[in-house]
């Protein structure tokens, strides 16, 4: 895919990964439509020339964001790549989650991005070009301690993109999953969350975003950012010493 006069949706893209990816594919010849709830930030980064236009959307609404990228098809007149960046975190121990929390997660973190991505695959496989871009997360390779919603919705994610993939490998459809780990975005601070278990060093966004730039213009499926693939298959190889390994850390942090 080049990305030199594509026309690119980004989701989440009011700060963090999202924030840092928009003005990146604008400097290299796209048009960026970026979409996230928070519409006056939204507003600036448009004014700023680091989008051609905004859509305020809440991705808690699947139906919103099928919605919306309908209307962002219209508006500019096709969709050439689609970047599923949008999450919220659910830190929460599995005792003391709720269904509705549980539900939340799962609609804004995977139910929207795949209605999205479905509602232009038709159009996509007409034309015979288009990519979606599903950015996951570590903790959808590898379970987190307290994080058990928002780890179900990134697995879910990428076992989505994996049967995605192999489904449209005739075609000139493409998929690329990205697989953030530890980076330096509000997902850490948000209200309603457990305390992180992790406070060691964070990529900032901008290492996440030249990532995204590159699965985009490359050939591989997959791309870990900062690259913790051997980690993720220690974990497939030994996982009963994955699970214990990480209670022991955990517990003696609490200590």
């Amino acid at each position: 895919m080049k990305i030199d006069g594509s026309k690119v949706v980004v989701t989440g893209a009011s700060a963090g990964i999202g924030a840092a990816l928009a003005p990146m594919l604008t400097a290299k010849g796209a048009t960026v439509a970026v979409v996230a709830r928070r519409e006056e930030r939204l507003r600036e980064m448009v004014g700023r020339g680091d989008a051609a236009r905004y859509y305020a959307c809440d991705l808690g609404d699947p139906a919103g964001a099928e919605a919306m990228i309908n209307a962002a098809w219209h508006d500019l007149d096709g969709v050439d790549i689609l970047v599923n960046n949008a999450a919220i975190p659910k830190r929460r121990s599995v005792q003391d989650l709720t269904q509705a929390e549980i539900d939340d997660t799962m609609r804004t973190n995977f139910e929207s991005p795949v209605r999205m991505a479905q509602a232009l695959l038709p159009k996509w496989l007409e034309r015979n070009h288009g990519m979606v871009v599903n950015v996951s997360s570590f903790g959808g390779r590898a379970g987190i301690m307290h994080e058990a919603a928002y780890c179900a919705s990134k697995f879910a994610l990428c076992g989505w993109s994996e049967s995605m993939a192999m489904d449209l490998w005739r075609t000139g459809v493409d998929v690329r999953l990205i697989i953030p780990g530890a980076i330096d975005t509000e997902i850490w601070d948000l209200p309603d969350n457990d305390e992180p278990f992790f406070h060691g060093d964070k990529e900032p966004p901008t290492t996440v975003a030249a990532g995204i730039i590159d699965a985009i213009e490359g050939d591989a499926f997959e791309l870990y950012v900062p690259d913790m693939k051997s980690i993720a298959e220690f974990k497939t190889s030994s996982i009963d010493v994955f699970l214990r390994g990480n209670v022991e850390f955990v517990e003696s942090q609490n200590q």
